[in-house]
C-alpha cells in the first residue's frame, strides 16, 4: 500500500515578512538542474495591476532574499512566475511586492509554500500550472470533492494512483476552489475504474485515511472528515430556496415560582435546522412580549403577582421560516419572594481574583437552628462530637467574609447550594430539587441572595459549584423521582422510615411520625406496590450488610434495576473510565446519571441554573464536567449560560462570567492515558466539525472522531505565551466557554518544581492557560491522588503558594490550608467515621471572635481565636502574596515565557492592554538569569531592590524556599513599578 512521505509542519514566521529584513542575505539562485528541491511559483497579477512583481522569500530554515526580492517573469495572461532553488528545504516563506513599497504578505502572516508548482491567487494558494492548455486524454474520469472545513487548510492537493498505475509526484496535483470549505479536481484515469488517494496541504500535513488511503471509483465522490460518499451530488450546487417551516414545538410546559415562570418545550425539527425559538407571552397589565432564545427553555422573571399568563412558542430556521404557534399553556404566578431578587455579577476579569474554596456546611456556623445531622448522625460518631454534618451556613459565611478578604481573596467558591437528598449530603453534590436552595444553609436575613449581595458589597465574587451530570439517587424533583418501595422489615426500620404520604421532604423539617430528618420515607413499604418497575422487587440478594442484615433487591435505586426511565437517566454503570461509557453511565449509586442529551433534562437544568444566574452569581464551578460530552456542553449548556447572562446583565458581564470545569484526570501525563475526550484541555475548545443534529448520536460521533484524531492532531494555542518579551492579543475565537481546573499541576504539587514544569508542558494545548484554576489540594484529593490533605510541611506550602501566586493561572486555596488544617488527615471517609477526624472537619472553632478587613490582604482589627489564626505563618504568606499580585497586573493576566531564562522555577510575564504595560521577571526559590530583556530600571516587589539593566541581562540570587523575587520594569507614569509591596514575614523576606 502506498504511504505518504513523513509528516512535517511548516514553520510559520510572522515576523519574517517585509519589515526588519532589509539587511537579509539573498538566497542563492542556482540553476534548476542543480537543485535538490525547487518551487515554481505563479502569482496572479490581474487584480494588482502592478508594473512589476517581485518574490521575496526564504527557504524553510534559511535566510530571506534582499528586499524587494527576485523579479518574476511573464508566464501567461494575468500570471507571472519564478522558479527558485530551495536546496534541502521542503518549502519556503514568501511575500510579493511591486518593487516600490506595495506588498502582499498575506495579511502579515506571509505565505507558507511547499515545493513543486504553486499558484497564489488573491490570497488563495493552490498547486497547479495555470498556464497549461493541454487537454486531458479521453478516458474514465473521477471528480473528487474534498472538504477542508474542519482542517483549517488554505489549499489542498490530491496525491493519487489509478488502480494498477503509478502514483503522482509528491505532493500531487493542486485542487481547485469549489465553494466555501470544498476543493474539487476532475482526474483522467485512462482505463482504470478506480484509484488510491491521499490529500495534503502542500506543506507536509497529510490525510491518508489513518494510513489506509482512500479508495475512490470513477464518477463523483466527496470526502469529508474521513467519510467517503460515492455517486455523490455536487456539494457546491446551489440549494433551492428554503420554503419549509420547522415543525411546531411540542410538549410546552410552564411552571411558576413566585413571580418567575420557566417555560420549556421539546426541540422542533426542520429539514435544514432550527436556529431559534420565539416565545410569546400574553397576560397581566404589561403588553404582549416576544422573546427570542436559542435553547428550548426560557426563564421569565419580574412578572406580576398572582397573575395568569399564557405562552406560545414558534420555531424558526435560518431562512426566517416560522412554524405555527404551539398549543398555548397558561400559568399563574404567586406572591413576590420575601427576599428581593437583586444582585448583579461584578463583571470584572476573573484572573484578578484569587479564589478561596469553602464547604459551606463545614466552614462557620452562624445559625445553629438549621444544623442537621441526618440518619447517620449517631452511627458516624458525629453526635458524640456535637458536630452535625450540616453545621456551617450562609449566615456564618457572611459573618466571616472579612476573614477571607483579610487573607486577600476576592472570590469565594462555595459548594452546591441546591436542596440535597442522601444520607450524607452536607457537601452538596447529591442534588434533589435543583430549583430550591437547601434550607439547611439559609437563615432569616441570611438567604443565598443575602450572601451574594454581602459579598458584592465587599468587592468579592461568589462562584457557585453546579452539577449537570447527576442528581441524588432519589432523582430530581420536578423531573423524575423513582418509586422504589423497597422492603422495610424489622432489621431496616431504623433506617427506612415508615411511609408518610402527607410529608414532603425538604431536608430541614423533622417528620413527626418517625421523629428524625426524613430522607427515605416516601420510598419504602412492607409490600410491593402497584406500578413497581424495579426488577426482582423484595427478593434477597444473598448478601448481608455490614451489620449482618439481609440485603434485598430494590433497597436502593440503581441504574440497572428498572427504576429510572431512559428518557431522563442513563441505565448503566461505568466500566471504562477513559471510555465513552464514562460519559453516559453512573459513577456511584448516590449519583443518578442524567441523560444530558435528553431535551427534558437539558431544559430542567438550564432553567434551574438560570435562577442562580439571575441572582447575580459571578460564575460556575462545574462538577464532573468530564462525564458529559464536550459537544453537549458546546451545543447546549455553555451557550445557555452565555445567553442568560447576556440577556440579564449585558455582553461585558457574560464575557467575564467565569465557568471552570472539573475534568478529573489523575495522571501525570499531558493527555489522560491517551484519551483526548477525557483530558482537561480538550474542554476549552469549540467543536471543529458538524455532527448529527441528534445529541445522542452527536456524542458518539464526537467521541469516535476525536479519538481518531488522537493527541497529535488537537488544536494548539499561544494565548498563554509571550512573543519574546512582547504581549500579544489572545485569540479566543475557538474558546468553548469553559475554563478548567489545572489537574496536571494539582497532581504534581507534591513538589512545586514538578507542578511548574508539568503545567508548563500542557499550556500549548489549552485555549488560554492564564485562566486555569490552580490548587494544591481540595475536598477530594491531595497531590498524586492522595486521599489525605497535603502534608508537605510549612516550607513546602509557602513555596507552592509563591509559585501559584506568580505563575499563570488563578491561585485557589481550600479552606483551612492557610493554617495547615487537618494536614495528613483522610479527606473523606464517608458516613463511617466522625467528620472531625477528616479533611472536611469544621473550621469554625478557629474563626471565633471578630475580624475586620481594611482591604484585600489587610486586617484592621481582630479578636478572639480568629486573631490567633491570622498570625499563622502561611496567613502572612498569603496576605503578602495577594498584595503583590494585586500590585502587578502581569502576575494576574500576563502571558509568560522562559525564553532566555535560566533557573528552575523562573519566568518572565507581561500584560499590555488598555493603557497598562506591566512586565515582571520572577524566580521562585532558586537563582536565575534573565537574558535579552528590555533595558531599564527594575524594582523587586518583595525586597524593594532596584537594578538598572543596560545590556539586556539581569541576574538574581536564590531567594530560598517559600520566597520569590518579582522584578518589575519601571515604565513610569501609570506603569511605574510599585517597589516593595507589604511587609516581610516568615517568608517573602
Amino acid at each position: 500500500m502506498r504511504r505518504t512521505p513523513p509528516r512535517f509542519l511548516a514553520v510559520f514566521t510572522a515576523a519574517a515578512g517585509l519589515f526588519g529584513l532589509l539587511t537579509a542575505t539573498p538566497a542563492p539562485a542556482r540553476p534548476l538542474a542543480e537543485a535538490a528541491n525547487s518551487a515554481t511559483v505563479f502569482y496572479y497579477t490581474k487584480t494588482k495591476n502592478w508594473p512589476a512583481t517581485y518574490l521575496h522569500y526564504a527557504p524553510d530554515g534559511g535566510s530571506w532574499t534582499t528586499v524587494p526580492g527576485l523579479r518574476m517573469t511573464a508566464a501567461c495572461t494575468d500570471w507571472v512566475k519564478l522558479t527558485v532553488d530551495l536546496g534541502s528545504a521542503a518549502g519556503l516563506q514568501a511575500t510579493f511586492n511591486n518593487g516600490s513599497g506595495t506588498w502582499d504578505n498575506n495579511g502579515g502572516r506571509n505565505y507558507a509554500l511547499g515545493t513543486g508548482t504553486i499558484t497564489v491567487k488573491d490570497g488563495v494558494v493552490a498547486h497547479s500550472d495555470p498556464c497549461t492548455t493541454t487537454p486531458p486524454t479521453p478516458g474514465n474520469q473521477a471528480t473528487v470533492y474534498y472538504s477542508t472545513a474542519s482542517l483549517g487548510w488554505t489549499t489542498a492537493n490530491i496525491h493519487y494512483a489509478p488502480n494498477g498505475g503509478a502514483w503522482t509526484t509528491v505532493p500531487g496535483i493542486g485542487m481547485d476552489p469549489a465553494c466555501t470549505g470544498w476543493w474539487k479536481k476532475t482526474l483522467d484515469l485512462g482505463t482504470a475504474t478506480g484509484m488510491q488517494v491521499t490529500f495534503n496541504n502542500g506543506n507536509g500535513v497529510w490525510d491518508n485515511n489513518d494510513s489506509r488511503n482512500y479508495a475512490l471509483p470513477t464518477g463523483v465522490s466527496t470526502v469529508k472528515d474521513k467519510t467517503v460518499t460515492t455517486n455523490a451530488t455536487d456539494p457546491c450546487a446551489a440549494q433551492p430556496p428554503d420554503t419549509q417551516a420547522p415543525s411546531v414545538p411540542a410538549k410546552v410546559t410552564a411552571t411558576a415560582t413566585n413571580t418567575s415562570v420557566v417555560v420549556s418545550w421539546d426541540p422542533a425539527t426542520d429539514d435544514r435546522g432550527v436556529t431559534k425559538y420565539q416565545v410569546t407571552r400574553t397576560g397581566g397589565t404589561k403588553s404582549t412580549t416576544v422573546t427570542d432564545v436559542t435553547s428550548t427553555v426560557l426563564s421569565d422573571t419580574g412578572l406580576e403577582e398572582r397573575t395568569a399568563y399564557t405562552y406560545t412558542v414558534k420555531a424558526l430556521d435560518a431562512a426566517g421560516n416560522a412554524s405555527a404557534a404551539s398549543a398555548a399553556v397558561s400559568v399563574t404566578t404567586g406572591d413576590k419572594p420575601p427576599t428581593p431578587q437583586t444582585g448583579r455579577p461584578l463583571g470584572t476579569d476573573p484572573r484578578e481574583d484569587p479564589i478561596y474554596f469553602v464547604l459551606t456546611a463545614r466552614f462557620y456556623d452562624g445559625d445553629t437552628s438549621n444544623d442537621r445531622g441526618g440518619s447517620q448522625h449517631t452511627k458516624s460518631g458525629n453526635a458524640a462530637n456535637d458536630d452535625p454534618m450540616f453545621r456551617g451556613d450562609f449566615k456564618g459565611l457572611v459573618e466571616k467574609l472579612d476573614y477571607i478578604k483579610g487573607l486577600g481573596f476576592s472570590a469565594v467558591w462555595i459548594t452546591p447550594v441546591v436542596l440535597n437528598r442522601s444520607d450524607y449530603d452536607y457537601h452538596g453534590y447529591h442534588g434533589y430539587d435543583f430549583y430550591k436552595v437547601d434550607p439547611r444553609l439559609e437563615s432569616a436575613g441570611a438567604s443565598y441572595q443575602d450572601l451574594i449581595n454581602a459579598a458584592h458589597a465587599k468587592g468579592m465574587k461568589i462562584y457557585q459549584d453546579v452539577v449537570y451530570n447527576h442528581s441524588s439517587r432519589w432523582g430530581a424533583k420536578g423531573l423524575f423521582t423513582p418509586k422504589v418501595y423497597g422492603v422495610r422489615d424489622a432489621q431496616w426500620s431504623w433506617y427506612h422510615d415508615e411511609p408518610n404520604s402527607a410529608f414532603e421532604y425538604d431536608g430541614l423539617t423533622v417528620e413527626t411520625k418517625s421523629g428524625k430528618s426524613y430522607y427515605n420515607g416516601d420510598l419504602w413499604s412492607t409490600a410491593e406496590p402497584t406500578g413497581n418497575t424495579c426488577v426482582n422487587w423484595g427478593k434477597p440478594t444473598g448478601g448481608k450488610s455490614a451489620e449482618g442484615y439481609t440485603l434485598y433487591n430494590c433497597q436502593w435505586p440503581n441504574p440497572t434495576s428498572g427504576m429510572f426511565p431512559k428518557a431522563y437517566y442513563h441505565n448503566c454503570w461505568i466500566g471504562n473510565w477513559e471510555g465513552e461509557d464514562a460519559r453516559s453511565c453512573w459513577l456511584h449509586e448516590d449519583l443518578a446519571d442524567f441523560d444530558t442529551e435528553s431535551a427534558p433534562v437539558q431544559n430542567y437544568l438550564i432553567g434551574a441554573y438560570d435562577k442562580y444566574i439571575d441572582m447575580g452569581v459571578d460564575g460556575f464551578r462545574v462538577d464532573t464536567a468530564v462525564h458529559i460530552p464536550r459537544v453537549t456542553w458546546n451545543r447546549r449548556f455553555l451557550p445557555a449560560i452565555q445567553e442568560r447572562v447576556t440577556q440579564r446583565f449585558g455582553a461585558d458581564a457574560a464575557r467575564n462570567f467565569f465557568v471552570f470545569g472539573e475534568v478529573a484526570a489523575f495522571v501525570n501525563d499531558k493527555w489522560n492515558r491517551g484519551s483526548v475526550n477525557h483530558s482537561a484541555q480538550f474542554y476549552t475548545w469549540k467543536e471543529r466539525k458538524e455532527y448529527s443534529a441528534d445529541d445522542e448520536k452527536a456524542a458518539i460521533e464526537q467521541f469516535d472522531y476525536e479519538n481518531g484524531q488522537g493527541t497529535g492532531n488537537q488544536p494548539t494555542s499561544t494565548n498563554a505565551f509571550l512573543n519574546g518579551n512582547a504581549y500579544h492579543a489572545p485569540d479566543r475565537s475557538r474558546f468553548s466557554g469553559m475554563n478548567i481546573i489545572d489537574m496536571r499541576m494539582h497532581m504534581n504539587f507534591g513538589d512545586a518544581s514538578n507542578a511548574f514544569h508539568n503545567g508548563k508542558d500542557s499550556d500549548d494545548s489549552v485555549n488560554d492557560a492564564t485562566y486555569n484554576v490552580v490548587y494544591v489540594d481540595s475536598h477530594d484529593y491531595g497531590p498524586n491522588k492522595s486521599s489525605e490533605r497535603y502534608t508537605g510541611g510549612t516550607d513546602a506550602w509557602a513555596e507552592n503558594m509563591a509559585l501559584m501566586w506568580t505563575f499563570r493561572g488563578i491561585p485557589t486555596l481550600y479552606y483551612g490550608s492557610e493554617t495547615e488544617f487537618q494536614k495528613g488527615k483522610k479527606i473523606d471517609c464517608g458516613p463511617t467515621c466522625p467528620l472531625a477526624t477528616t479533611g472536611r472537619a469544621y473550621y469554625g472553632d478557629r474563626l471565633q471572635g471578630s475580624v475586620t478587613a481594611s482591604g484585600f490582604g489587610t486586617v484592621s482589627s481582630a479578636s478572639g481565636a480568629v486573631a490567633t489564626t491570622l498570625e499563622a505563618p502561611l496567613v502572612k504568606q498569603l496576605q503578602r502574596l495577594n498584595q503583590i499580585r494585586r500590585a502587578v497586573p502581569a502576575l494576574q493576566k500576563g502571558q509568560y515565557s522562559t525564553e532566555g531564562v535560566s533557573g528552575n522555577m523562573a519566568f518572565k510575564r507581561r500584560y499590555t492592554e488598555g493603557g497598562v504595560d506591566s512586565f515582571a521577571l520572577v524566580t521562585v526559590t532558586d537563582g536565575a538569569t534573565f537574558s535579552g530583556v528590555p533595558n531599564g530600571t527594575y524594582k523587586d516587589a518583595v525586597t524593594g531592590d532596584t537594578r538598572v539593566v543596560g545590556d539586556g541581562k539581569l541576574s538574581v540570587g536564590a531567594p530560598g524556599k517559600g520566597n520569590a523575587r518579582v522584578y518589575v520594569l519601571d515604565l513610569g507614569g501609570a506603569n511605574s513599578a510599585p517597589g516593595k509591596v507589604g511587609t516581610a514575614g516568615p517568608y517573602l523576606k
